[in-house]
């Protein structure tokens, strides 16, 4: 059995981690490679790097900082934020990231993802959903930090996504993102049951059963979360050895 694995996300503003609800509100946490090189000690399985500003002044910046996080962290991390062109995500491959996230870019052309896919392979490409539900009870995809509302519908979209090459899926609840309030597991599962790639599973984490429920009723390969770590609620070690206890399997 593949075991489950457990992710910090660290959003990166100007070199900076750091966390609000929502996308909104944005506090600073710490120096996203020391805050990194913490959790890559502390058990942590992969990172993920999300540039939320990712305006192109700040991309040169951003590439540095994927180099010193190469040069410091020893597992492996994926990088997403501004990534819209095989040239962007070549730049950021290259100065060392194991995997690129795409979203909003994907949405705009979904090419994209096959062009990635074809010249590096589906192991690399992370295409990221931020979708949100809404009065109709569809949950619908948004771009730009989850800032514009689309058209795209969550489950058709990642099959789509799938099948152009993604080897993962990370679903973004903006429902329930910054929130520490549960993952939507329902919606998780349904999914995890429709997919054949990894579904990494993000928005709401609050405690040790959030992420136990997503990782076993929500059927997700994967949990990330924020707050309670950069806030220091729970280390990755003492959530892991809880959620070995409660037979899911994961890496101590």
């Amino acid at each position: 059995m593949v075991a489950k694995r457990i992710i910090p996300c660290l959003d990166v503003k100007g070199g900076r981690t750091v966390k609000g609800i929502n996308f909104e509100g944005l506090r600073d946490v710490g120096d996203a490679v020391e805050l990194g090189s913490y959790y890559a000690r502390s058990g942590a399985d992969e990172l993920v790097y999300l540039d939320i500003s990712a305006t192109r002044e700040e991309r040169g910046t951003f590439t540095s900082l994927v180099e010193r996080i190469a040069d410091e962290i020893n597992i492996p991390f994926t990088v997403g934020g501004g990534i819209g062109s095989l040239e962007d995500a070549a730049r950021l491959l290259d100065a060392g990231a194991d995997k690129i996230s795409i979203n909003s870019a994907a949405i705009a052309s979904p090419a994209l993802i096959d062009s990635i896919a074809s010249r590096y392979g589906s192991q690399f490409v992370v295409v990221a959903i931020d979708a949100r539900c809404m009065e109709d009870s569809i949950w619908r995809a948004t771009t730009h930090g989850g800032s514009r509302p689309t058209d795209r519908e969550l489950f058709s979209w990642a099959h789509e996504a799938q099948e152009r090459g993604a080897g993962e899926i990370l679903f973004t609840s903006m429902n329930h993102d910054g929130t520490r309030s549960g993952y939507p597991c329902d919606t998780f599962a349904r999914l995890a049951g429709m997919l054949s790639i990894p579904v990494i599973a993000s928005g709401g984490a609050g405690s040790v059963a959030d992420i136990a429920e997503v990782l076993t009723a929500g059927r997700a390969d994967a949990a990330l979360a924020a707050s309670i770590f950069h806030y220091g609620e729970i280390t990755i070690g003492d959530l892991k050895r809880q959620l070995k206890q409660m037979n899911i399997n994961v890496r101590i």
